[in-house]
């Protein structure tokens, strides 16, 4: 599976709940040097657990014909999918990203589904004229 290179910038903030013994064990690592911060030791125990599951992501992946990583859709794109009159499914694991150029309209007649396994990106207007296709 390719180690993907992203900014802080391209990271999504998430929130969990841990038990305080849980946390406390954390903060001890952390205090002793073996990580950087909590999101450290984290990052990196998600990381174990992603590279110890690598061969069923990538037969999932194969399987569902999932791009891996990211994935970008200019105006300019989804205009010639408009003009070879095609419907896009677009299906990724990672990043799909609309340009803030695209209009509502030209997604709603270019995009027939979407499923993004991490995290769409799309101007409020693109992502509720494609709600009823997102999954």
């Amino acid at each position: 599976m390719p180690d993907l290179k992203l900014r802080p910038a391209d990271s999504e903030k998430i929130t969990i709940n841990l038990f305080p013994v849980d946390l406390g064990q954390i903060d001890l690592l952390v205090q002793q040097g073996f990580y950087a911060n909590r999101s450290d030791l984290i990052r990196t125990a998600i990381r174990n657990q992603l590279n110890q599951h690598a061969e069923v992501v990538r037969q999932t992946v194969e399987r569902n014909q999932f791009v891996l990583g990211l994935q970008q859709f200019s105006s300019a794109d989804l205009e010639a999918a408009r003009t070879a009159g095609e419907m896009l499914n677009i299906r990724v694991l990672g990043l799909a990203t609309i340009a803030p150029d695209v209009t509502a309209e030209l997604a709603a007649a270019t995009i027939q589904s979407i499923t993004v396994l991490g995290a769409l990106h799309a101007s409020p207007a693109v992502k509720a004229a494609l709600a009823g296709r997102i999954s």
